[in-house]
């Protein structure tokens, strides 16, 4: 089982990653916050002070075509914001 799936990276996240220390991860619904420490730690190398999480739900939307109705449902995940001590930091584009 894989506890981190992938991480967040948007304009919010970023920039709470540069002034705070915040990084997002989008982690398995199953795993608790200790996990996810010890995962974020294991991988990043980094000490982890603060962990919260967020289950988003799925979200529903209906088109109309030519051809009728169509529905459509994005999935549900677990999101992750995880805190940093001062001094660490992830860098997600090191190897790109």
């Amino acid at each position: 089982m894989s506890v981190l799936i992938k991480p967040i990276i948007t304009e919010k996240i970023t920039k709470d990653g540069e002034v705070f220390g915040r990084y997002g991860f989008v982690v398995d619904k199953r795993v608790n916050k200790i996990e996810i420490k010890k995962a974020v730690e294991a991988a990043y190398g980094v000490t982890v002070v603060n962990v919260n999480t967020m289950n988003v739900g799925a979200k529903r939307s209906v088109k109309y075509t030519k051809s009728g109705m169509i529905q459509a449902k994005t999935n549900a995940y677990k999101k992750a914001i995880v805190e940093l001590k001062e001094g660490d930091s992830i860098d997600f584009y090191s190897n790109i």
